[in-house]
């Protein structure tokens, strides 16, 4: 099942099986989407009701981090890197370096980089709190600069601003 979702940062394509979310995709602007795909779920879909509330709230400043079932699909390392992620509270961020280390990898830099990269699930596990050890914002969204960038830059301020607000 597919939702295109609106955001602030974009439309947002979520794809979801009744085991768990599979994947968030910053769907480009004007671009149709997959067949099929709802920018409503039905009313007996709970999964895909429950994902635009908590994604809605979440955008609204009322929601810090998620409660949903999550399909990942990824190595052993990747798992335990993306599970770190989850557990980086909101309005806080870890260096690349600081995430090897909580994983049992301290030398693991740039693979838990690549596992940022090849996180499906942008926003829902938040890949966007890792920054770079130098205090560069480092990627986001498969990209080094532009865009991404801005999005990652983005969702800070705004959980920096939910912090501020409790």
């Amino acid at each position: 099942m597919r939702l295109l979702l609106s955001s602030p940062v974009g439309p947002l394509l979520v794809e979801y099986e009744p085991d768990g979310v599979h994947e968030v995709r910053f769907w480009p602007r004007g671009e149709h989407p997959p067949a099929g795909t709802r920018d409503e779920p039905a009313r007996d879909d709970e999964l895909g009701g429950e994902v635009a509330r908590q994604i809605r709230e979440y955008f609204g400043g009322e929601r810090l981090d998620f409660d949903l079932p999550l399909a990942t699909r990824g190595t052993a390392f990747q798992n335990r890197v993306w599970d770190a992620l989850r557990r980086i509270p909101a309005g806080e961020v870890r260096s690349y370096a600081a995430v090897a280390a909580e994983v049992g990898s301290p030398k693991a830099v740039r693979a838990v980089g690549q596992a940022n990269r090849a996180n499906r699930l942008p926003i829902l596990i938040p890949c966007h709190r890792v920054v770079a050890s130098g205090g560069g914002l480092g990627g986001y969204a498969g990209s080094e600069s532009g865009a991404g960038v801005e999005v990652k830059r983005w969702l800070l301020r705004l959980e920096a601003g939910m912090m501020n607000n409790e």
